[in-house]
């Protein structure tokens, strides 16, 4: 019998914080201690990141429509100093580093925007975001001095006059700004970016900052900002090159700091009694950067699943999170400058070597716009808190009668979110690179309800829902996982290992069986249970229901698209059932013949990252590809591996076991050259 603590009922704080705003229709933005409400309703928004200046503007549109599709609601996205005034008084807002075309785009694809200015970023990018300039300046960075408020000054007022007009209270699409970023002790200095931010016109109903810090939370100014946190599945940042301890965050801890994130450059500190505590009860629990996969270093390189990330994004939604925020959720490939490449680096003083070019990270969307399996996974959990979000936002997390220990693999791990009445277990039967032992016969007492006993087995990370109101009938529990929902037409997925079970206040009960064809009927109301794998494929695309097969279905421009090139098939819900349906389109596979080759025809410009560690055997090939849809497979073995195409720079990329794949188009009609440099045992991997 697995029972919890005793609930309690929270005190909602309002306008407390100096942060909300309105738009010319009227409608509000605000913060209260426990959610964010937009015009008095409780919203659980989902953010996911992708930088503008690190992807193709061509195709910045199209890549929105995926995100939406897979249901992030508010993009946010990095202003890197550096890409747009490298040379000092030189700025660059054009091209692919043009912040009003994609906050446009956004609203094109009718999703928000969180812009996060710096001054100083981090993001994987040299220096931090800083440009080479500034840190030759005779002051200090990252503090309240005349000199350094100055620059920022200047260039806070650049990006401004890019956004002008775009903010939530002109009618725009951008709702929120970050400050500066894992700032963890200077709360007087954030309250300056503030007040420089509203002076130069950026003037939105929130500003967040990073809220993490290796004890007791960042020291913020307590009125002004919303603190979001973050958690990541391992830590490509450890200077090591050994494996890690089970991560924490596959447990329900209720914590929201992570004293993880940013340990490689964070100051290092012990808090003492009377010293700074941040006040967590002041803020709703949100986050901006659960992983949305992982970006490898030189010295520490992954292979992430999808269950790595949808077992964290799962855990914090139990745990009371209401802001989803992925980062990143769309990978890219970082610019060269004039000066310098961008990319993070030991040579400019920072702690790691990351790719010259490649941002993959292994998210949900990859650097060049493939799918991933934690895109079908989240989306689960997207499309629910997307349907349900007005009662769930204000259930709190009730934790479990007993705590765990962090090597615990035989416990269940369990928690619940509640409002008294209603609401949902959570249950995490999942630890990333570990084996949990299985559970049998599990009776979960929420103190109102007593679900039936189940296996807990395998790689599984679910939630059930009891007192759930299905317009009208009460349902006391359900051993499914709910979706989403049209109209009266409720949709569940039967978690793996468990047969799906619905109870309801009246005594009628069901147990059918899965698929396209479940649905049964109870007082006017229709439910289906899908299968865990057809569910991976359920879309939300302009309001209206979709079920790709085998296939990621997105909406641009009006039309259903899958991610995949070539013909593709759905079925579309039609308020009865689901219709089948077919889309031809013309696809040609594209070829690729390597040829081994002694000398090059043209002097490589970046080949040093090729050598890390030390001088190293680098063997080239010759690439002749055919056909400019799909991608080409490279599925070498080697440290590293670049490509040039017409001698230039294109692709990069740290060997992690994967087999690399590239975009046809970048090397059709092109002549491109593949190196590979040899392999040594002097990092940690997986494969």
């Amino acid at each position: 019998m697995y029972k919890f603590k005793e609930f309690k009922q929270p005190v909602i704080l309002k306008n407390h914080l100096n942060l909300g705003g309105e738009n010319p229709a009227g409608d509000r933005l605000d913060v209260e201690s426990l959610y964010i409400t937009r015009s008095g309703k409780p919203q659980v928004p989902v953010m996911g990141e992708f930088h503008f200046s690190r992807y193709d503007r061509n195709y910045w549109y199209e890549e929105l429509c995926k995100m939406k599709a897979g249901g992030i609601t508010v993009v946010s996205t990095y202003l890197f100093w550096i890409y747009h005034e490298e040379i000092e008084g030189e700025f660059n807002f054009s091209g692919d580093n043009d912040i009003r075309a994609f906050v446009l785009e956004c609203r094109k694809a009718e999703l928000e925007v969180v812009i996060r200015i710096g001054p100083w970023a981090h993001g994987e990018c040299r220096n931090g975001g800083y440009p080479d300039w500034l840190l030759i300046k005779p002051y200090k960075l990252r503090e309240n001095n005349p000199e350094y408020l100055n620059k920022t000054r200047i260039y806070y007022g650049k990006i401004a006059e890019q956004v002008q007009g775009l903010f939530y209270k002109d009618g725009g699409n951008i709702i929120a700004v970050q400050l500066d970023n894992e700032l963890t002790n200077d709360a007087e200095h954030l309250a300056t970016l503030k007040e420089i931010a509203i002076e130069c016109g950026m003037i939105a109903p929130i500003y967040t900052v990073t809220g993490w810090n290796a004890v007791a939370g960042a020291k913020i100014p307590v009125d002004e900002v919303v603190p979001v946190f973050g958690g990541y599945c391992d830590a490509p940042w450890e200077e090591h090159t050994n494996p890690l301890p089970p991560s924490p965050h596959y447990f329900f801890t209720g914590l929201r700091n992570d004293t993880g994130i940013g340990t490689d450059l964070l100051p290092s500190h012990t808090a003492e009694d009377g010293e700074w505590q941040l006040p967590y009860e002041r803020y709703p629990f949100a986050t901006c950067e659960l992983g949305g996969g992982l970006q490898s270093t030189h010295h520490r390189r992954y292979i992430v699943e999808g269950m790595d990330i949808y077992a964290v994004s799962l855990v914090k939604l139990g745990d009371g999170n209401n802001l989803i925020g992925y980062y990143v959720y769309h990978g890219g490939t970082n610019q060269i400058g004039k000066l310098s490449t961008f990319q993070e680096s030991k040579a400019t003083g920072y702690p790691n070597d990351y790719p010259i070019l490649s941002y993959d990270y292994q998210t949900a969307l990859s650097e060049y716009g493939e799918v991933r399996e934690q895109y079908r996974l989240l989306n689960l959990l997207h499309l629910f808190v997307q349907d349900f979000q007005e009662s769930f936002a204000p259930m709190v997390r009730v934790e479990a009668a007993h705590s765990l220990k962090q090597d615990d693999t035989a416990s269940l791990r369990y928690v619940m979110r509640t409002d008294g009445t209603s609401g949902y277990v959570f249950v995490n039967h999942y630890q990333r690179l570990s084996k949990l032992e299985d559970i049998r016969g599990a009776v979960i007492d929420t103190g109102s309800v007593v679900f039936p006993p189940i296996d807990v087995s395998g790689d599984v990370s679910f939630f059930m829902p009891f007192k759930m109101d299905l317009s009208g009938n009460m349902l006391d529990y359900a051993t499914a996982q709910p979706l989403c929902r049209q109209e009266d037409n409720y949709f569940f997925v039967q978690i793996p290992g468990i047969a799906a079970e619905y109870q309801f206040a009246d005594g009628q009960s069901f147990t059918p069986a899965t698929g396209r064809k479940s649905a049964f009927r109870v007082n006017g109301v229709t439910i289906i249970t899908l299968s865990w794998d057809e569910a991976r494929y359920v879309r939300r695309l302009d309001g209206e229901l979709y079920l790709g097969d085998k296939c990621d279905l997105y909406e641009a421009n009006d039309e259903i698209c899958s991610a995949r090139e070539g013909d593709f098939n759905y079925w579309y819900w039609n308020g009865e059932d689901f219709e089948y349906r077919s889309v031809l389109q013309s696809y040609t596979e594209p070829a690729a013949a390597f040829t081994d080759v002694d000398h090059l025809p043209f002097e490589p410009g970046h080949t040093e990252e090729l050598h890390l560690g030390g001088e190293r055997k680098v063997t080239w090939r010759k690439i002749s590809v055919t056909g400019n849809q799909g991608f080409i497979n490279i599925d070498y073995y080697g440290d590293a591996a670049q490509i040039y195409a017409d001698g230039k720079l294109i692709a990069d990329s740290y060997y992690y076991g994967k087999v690399w794949r590239v975009p046809a188009r970048l090397l059709e009609g092109k002549e491109c050259y593949l190196a590979v440099s040899e392999m040594r045992d002097d990092f940690y991997k997986e494969f």
